[in-house]
């Protein structure tokens, strides 16, 4: 009983490339995403509390 070698030896390589380069962008996508919203949350908190110290005058 012989194993089969794949027709091209490269393949493994490339689809293993393909795998980290995909995980790579969802990786950078969701940091983008979590920065974002990071940022969104500061800005509320800030005009929350400039609107808090600046309302009781």
């Amino acid at each position: 009983m012989e194993m089969k070698k794949p027709q091209n030896p490269s393949f493994r390589a490339q689809h293993v490339g393909d795998s980290c380069r995909s995980f790579k962008r969802r990786c950078s996508r969701l940091v983008k995403e979590q920065r974002a919203r990071f940022y969104i949350l500061r800005r509320c908190v800030t005009m929350l509390i400039c609107w808090h110290d600046c309302g009781d005058t």
